[in-house]
Order: structure tokens, then C-alpha cells, then sequence
């Protein structure tokens, strides 16, 4: 027993041998080693007989591992901002992402003395940009952006032309006050740089508006230019960009550049609408394959961006444009999980984009390639708020001249202060050319960006409470949504009468095209026929009886209860607007491209109460037994137009008893006798006599069955 005690020994060392970790070989031009190849499937094999338990190749998983990390932080970095207390009602979100990228950068500087790595432009435009302009344009406020659809255009576009060449001119002359450092700045670099340090970015604005509820106008403003000022600077950028790789410029090439700009936008709206249509169409058909329904919506809505840039149209105009486009046929024909699981997945997607592209903004900003030049960063960041200070008040007073509803000063200012730049320009930056200041311009950009983020962000909320800013009115409620869209119907039919082509009359004119054509097209017919209140319902019994956790708790309607969420609010909202689509779908509407033509069917519109009724109700007060006869002859006559049940009341004197209700009246289907002496034979019900009793008749007719 003695001479066995070497064996556990000799054992465990075999052991910690087999478990041993092995890195693997760097990498090196020779000819492979015998064995395995550790880049491809793992474990390397250092001798023959050698054989591991456990091993390690970080190499093979390198990038999947390190891009699931970047995330990682990032949503970790937003879940503790929300959970900061305080925090979130002082700094924006954004400020506190980029404070998270620049203690990381500052970390891996420290550690690796290099530079950390930064998010290349071809990520930023392929991965990250396009899930956030979908769920932009995918839940924009439909008919508060076309209603200021004519103001929008014109801040985006009149507006950015504006900033881009007052920038990029008064940019150039400070170049040539100072040539010593600044000589070598071309006017074309300088227009250059004026178009991508024009592109607004206001997320820490639109969060400050969500979070204070300023009004519907003001929003939707800042909201559509900031979304369409991206799709114009880049159009711009790639203009100017390819002015830089000719030898000389001419007259002519600036002409054909402006025609390239209304080809690039037009062309995106075309792809966009193309795929949209296309996705509506693909949509009908998935009632049997639900599951995969929300999946056509991203590759549709990705597949146009990706389309426009092949073709070098504006991907920005596509994917918003594919999104607004399949939006209303896409929810009428998928479930309603389907549309739920397609909205939380356009949030989280667009969410974590956000993150990552501040995070890396703040990384980035730790690099050894700055140049600084204090009258070009200064006069850059002048320059940008007095442009576009100028430009908001100039174009809004020309504006203001043609709408109803006018801009007001206030609303002025906070358009005009709301301009923050973010990660448009931050990767448009990257991408010029190398020439020797360079560098000096991607300086200037992370300067203006973390001016505009920090300073402006940070400040926007106390100038809104300043200025005391016209907020929002509670959501309306549904007699306000019955009488808004009573308006619209009253003011598109003054403008047909008047021959105005007012945005009603065009409203009115796509609304009918879209009801006789697009949507028999494209929806199906099974989703058509069914009413909302009734899916909402089913719905509704479904979460009651699984004990669906999501379902949204009863609101307690004493003082001391929970108010609703500001997403249960607009989920009320929605279920409501759609449920008043379709209660106006089924109501006849009153115009000349509903109703008919001929005498018989006019009347089949069955006013309440005719002026020949009328008589029939007076002349029975004088003499009952013949106004019975008149009325079952009458009524014969309307039995033709469908089912009605009629009453006609008299208000009781003192203590007389109540008027005799005739079963003829309340039984149609009994034929009634038009002789006044066997009509009192057969009724045993008393009659009293009523004096000078004002006489009503009510008339309930079943739509459903007029139409049979």
C-alpha cells in the first residue's frame, strides 16, 4: 500500500493538465500545423497525444462578442439613467450616453494607450440610421404632419439651403481673414462642412416635449424638420462631395446638381411607395402564417432603404416614406399581436441604435487625430445659431402669411433653439476625403455636438416653463373627435360647393380614391367586414379569461387612484379613432359622391320626421279615427325602405292615462285595417281623450336592413 501513494499524485497532475486553458497560436504565414485549425473549429492541437478538456477562442468569437457587449452597456448604461432619481428631470438622455462613451473611451485609452474604436460610417448608414427613421415614420402623427406638411417642406428645405450655404459662405471668410492657419480651406471644403454641420438631431428636444406635453403644433414641426432636414444634408453632402472630385466647377454642373437633388428625392418617394404598396399587398395574404407577418414589415421597409441607396436616391425618404405608406393596410390585415409585436420591435430597435450612437459619439471623442483652431470652432458654433435663428424667423413670417393657425414667436424660438446637431453630421464627418484639415473638422463637429447636446439640451426645459409655451390639451374626448371630424367633412363640402382646392378638397378627394380602390386592394375582405368594436372586444374577454398579465388594470375612479399611463392614454385614444373610423364608415355621408341618384333612393336616406308626417300627426289630434287609416297607409308605403318602428305619444293633461299605443304600429307584420270602426273592434286597449296634446313620433330604422 505504501508504494501506491505516488499514484493520486501522478493522477491529479494528468488532470490539471487536461484542464489546462490554451490560448490560441498567433497567427503566422507558415504552413498550418498538423491537427485542427484553431480559427475554425476551436481547440488546436500542440502534440499528437495531446487532448483537452476545456479550451479557449476568443478569436472565433470575437466580433459577435464584443458588438453583444457594446449593447450590453448600453442598455445598461439607459436602464440606470432612468433609474437615477432626479436625473432624468435635469440632464437629458442623451448627455448622460455620451458621458457613458467618454469615461469608456477615456478607460480603453488608459489601458491600450491607443485610440478606442470608433463606429465607422458604413455602420452608422446600413445598421444603425435605418431603425430609427422606420419607427419615426411608421408612428408619425399621420394628419397633424400633413396638415403642416406645406410648412415642414418649407423649413427642411428652404430652411437647411438656407443654413447650409449662409454657414458654409460666412465659414469661408473667416478662412481668408485668417490664412495663416485657414488658408488652405477651399470654398467648396467650407460648403462641404456647412452641409453635414447642418443636420438637426433633436431627440433630447422631442423628449423634453413628451416629457412637459407642449402643444400638437410645435411638435410636429420640430418633429418633420428634423426628420427631413437628415434626408436633405445628406442629399447635399453627397452633392457637394462630388463637386470636390471635379476639376472645375461650371454653370452647368451646378445646374445639373439641382436636378439631381429633386431626381434624389423623388426617387426615394417612388421606392418608398413602391415598397410599401407592396407590403400591404404581401400582408393580405399572411391570415394563415401569422407568425411571419411582422417580419415583412422590416424587410420591406429595409429592403427600400437599401433599394434608394443602389439606385443613389435618398434611403431616408424611402424607408419614411414605405413606412407612412403600408402603416394603415399592414394593421388592418395582421392580428392585433402582430401589431403589437411589430411595435415593440420597432421601439427597442430604434432604442438601442440611439444608445449605441451616443455611446460611440463619446468614445470617439478620446482620439489622437484633433486640431484645434479657436476662430474656426468659435466662428462654427456662431455661425450655426445665427443662421438658423434667421432663417426660422424669416421663413416663418412668409409662412404665417398663408396659414390659419400661425407660428407664434414663442414657438419661433424654441424652433429656432431646438436645432441640436447629433449623429448626422458625427459620421457624415468621417467620411470626406483626407485633405490636411481633416482633422480640424472633426474637431469642430464633436465641439458643436457636445455644445449643442449638453448646453442647448439642457436648457431647452427651462426656456419652455420660461416662456410659459402653449402646452398641450388633455386627449380628446370621443364627442371632440365626433364634431373634429364633422368639421372636416363640413369644410371639405364648403370647398367643393366654393370650387376652393383646399387641402380638404384634395383630403376628401384621396379619401374616396382610397376606399373605392386601395383598400378593397389591399386589404382583405374577411378584415374589411369586421367591425373593431367587436375584435376589441373579443380581445378583451380573451385577456379576461387567460389572466393576462399585460392586460392594464381597472382604473380606480376615487380621488386616491392610480392615473393612467401616458401609454394606456394613447392606447384609449387609438382604440377609440379607429372604432370612430369605422362608425363613419358605416354611416351614409351626405355628399354628392355617396349619394343617389335616383327620387326613390333619396328618400331611402329616411329623414326622422317628414313634412307630410308632420300633418299626419296633427290631423290625428282632431280626429284620431281617420288619421289611423292615413297613418297604416303611410306606413305601407315605407315598408318598402325597411323595418321601422314607430311611436307616436301624446303628453298626458293631469291625471289622464297614457295615449293607446297601436299594435299595428309596433308589429309591422300584422296587416292593419284601414276602416276606422273595425280598428276600435279589435283594440281592447282604453282610449282617452287627450286636448291639444303636442304629438311626437319616433323613428328607429335598422340600417342593416334597408340595404336587403
Amino acid at each position: 500500500m505504501a508504494a501506491l501513494w505516488p499514484l493520486p499524485l501522478l493522477l491529479s497532475q494528468r488532470l490539471w493538465a487536461c484542464l489546462a486553458l490554451t490560448l490560441p497560436d498567433e497567427p503566422h504565414d507558415g504552413p498550418p500545423s498538423a491537427g485542427f485549425d484553431a480559427s475554425r473549429v476551436g481547440p488546436s492541437v500542440d502534440q499528437p497525444g495531446a487532448l483537452r478538456v476545456f479550451s479557449l477562442d476568443y478569436h472565433h468569437v470575437q466580433a459577435p462578442f464584443e458588438i453583444v457587449l457594446w449593447i450590453m452597456l448600453a442598455s445598461l448604461a439607459k436602464l440606470g439613467f432612468h433609474w437615477s432619481g432626479r436625473v432624468p428631470a435635469v440632464v437629458p438622455e442623451s448627455c448622460v450616453l455620451i458621458m457613458v462613451g467618454l469615461l469608456v473611451g477615456g478607460v480603453i485609452y488608459g489601458v491600450r494607450h491607443s485610440a478606442p474604436p470608433t463606429l465607422s460610417a458604413d455602420a452608422f448608414f446600413l445598421f444603425l440610421l435605418p431603425p430609427i427613421v422606420l419607427d419615426a415614420g411608421y408612428f408619425l402623427p399621420g394628419r397633424l404632419f400633413f396638415e403642416n406638411l406645406g410648412t415642414i417642406l418649407w423649413y427642411a428645405v428652404l430652411g437647411t439651403l438656407w443654413n447650409v450655404l449662409g454657414i458654409g459662405l460666412s465659414l469661408y471668410a473667416v478662412c481668408l481673414l485668417v490664412p495663416d492657419s485657414l488658408g488652405d480651406i477651399s470654398l467648396l471644403h467650407c460648403l462641404l462642412f456647412g452641409s453635414l454641420i447642418a443636420a438637426v438631431d433633436p431627440v433630447a428636444v422631442l423628449s423634453v416635449f413628451q416629457e412637459m406635453h407642449v402643444n400638437e403644433q410645435l411638435h410636429i414641426l420640430v418633429f418633420g424638420e428634423s426628420l427631413l432636414n437628415d434626408a436633405v444634408t445628406v442629399v447635399l453632402y453627397k452633392l457637394f462631395e462630388s463637386f470636390l472630385r471635379l476639376p472645375s466647377v461650371t454653370g452647368l454642373d451646378v445646374l445639373v446638381g439641382g436636378c439631381r437633388l429633386i431626381v434624389v428625392g423623388l426617387g426615394g418617394f417612388f421606392v418608398g411607395l413602391f415598397f410599401g404598396l407592396v407590403a400591404a399587398l404581401t400582408s393580405r395574404f399572411t391570415s394563415r402564417a401569422q407568425v411571419i407577418a411582422p417580419l415583412f414589415v422590416f424587410l420591406y421597409s429595409y429592403l427600400s432603404y437599401l433599394t434608394s441607396e443602389m439606385l443613389h436616391f435618398s434611403g431616408i425618404v424611402a424607408i419614411m416614406t414605405c413606412a407612412v405608406t403600408m402603416k394603415q393596410y399592414v394593421e388592418a390585415n395582421v392580428s392585433e399581436r402582430s401589431n403589437t409585436s411589430i411595435q415593440y420591435f420597432l421601439k427597442m430597435w430604434s432604442s438601442v441604435s440611439e444608445t449605441l450612437i451616443f455611446v460611440f459619439l463619446g468614445v470617439s471623442t478620446i482620439q489622437d487625430i484633433h486640431m484645434w483652431s479657436w476662430p474656426f470652432v468659435c466662428s462654427t458654433l456662431l455661425l450655426c445659431l445665427v443662421w438658423r435663428a434667421t432663417g426660422v424667423l424669416l421663413l416663418t413670417a412668409v409662412v404665417n402669411k398663408l396659414r390659419r393657425n400661425a407660428v407664434t414667436f414663442r414657438d419661433q424660438f424654441i424652433i429656432a433653439y431646438g436645432g441640436l446637431r447629433g449623429a448626422i453630421c458625427f459620421s457624415l464627418v468621417f467620411l470626406i476625403d483626407d485633405f490636411p484639415k481633416k482633422r480640424l473638422f472633426i474637431t469642430t463637429t464633436i465641439v458643436v455636438i457636445l455644445f449643442t447636446v449638453f448646453v442647448q439640451g439642457m436648457t431647452i426645459k427651462p426656456l419652455v416653463e420660461l416662456l410659459d409655451v402653449k402646452r398641450k390639451r388633455a386627449l380628446p374626448t370621443v364627442s371632440e373627435e365626433i364634431h373634429s371630424r364633422l368639421l372636416d367633412h363640413l369644410l371639405s363640402g364648403i370647398e367643393d360647393v366654393v370650387g376652393y382646392w383646399g387641402q380638404h378638397f384634395w383630403k376628401d378627394r384621396f379619401e374616396q380614391f382610397n376606399k373605392k380602390y386601395l383598400r378593397r386592394f389591399l386589404i382583405g375582405e374577411h378584415h374589411r367586414a369586421r367591425s373593431s368594436i367587436l375584435r376589441v372586444y373579443q380581445e378583451l374577454e380573451r385577456r379576461e379569461q387567460q389572466g393576462d398579465e399585460e392586460a392594464p388594470p381597472p382604473v380606480d375612479p376615487r380621488p386616491g387612484g392610480r392615473p393612467l399611463l401616458p401609454e394606456e392614454m394613447d392606447s384609449i385614444r387609438r382604440i377609440l379613432s379607429r372604432n370612430l373610423q369605422n362608425f363613419n364608415k358605416k354611416t351614409p355621408a351626405y355628399s354628392r359622391h355617396t349619394l343617389h341618384q335616383d327620387a326613390s333612393a333619396k328618400t331611402a336616406l329616411h329623414r326622422h320626421q317628414s313634412l307630410p308626417e308632420r300633418h299626419t300627426c296633427n290631423r290625428s289630434m282632431l280626429c284620431p279615427q281617420r288619421a289611423q287609416g292615413e297613418f297604416s297607409k303611410s306606413y305601407r308605403g315605407r315598408a318598402r325602405l325597411g323595418r321601422s318602428h314607430t311611436v307616436c305619444s301624446a303628453s298626458p293633461r293631469r291625471s289622464d292615462p297614457p295615449d293607446s299605443v297601436d299594435p299595428a304600429a309596433l308589429n309591422p307584420t300584422q296587416p292593419s285595417d284601414p276602416e276606422p270602426a273595425a280598428e276600435e273592434q279589435q283594440s281592447p286597449l282604453p282610449r282617452a281623450p287627450v286636448e291639444r296634446a303636442t304629438k311626437k313620433q319616433l323613428s328607429f330604422v335598422l340600417e342593416s336592413e334597408t340595404h336587403q
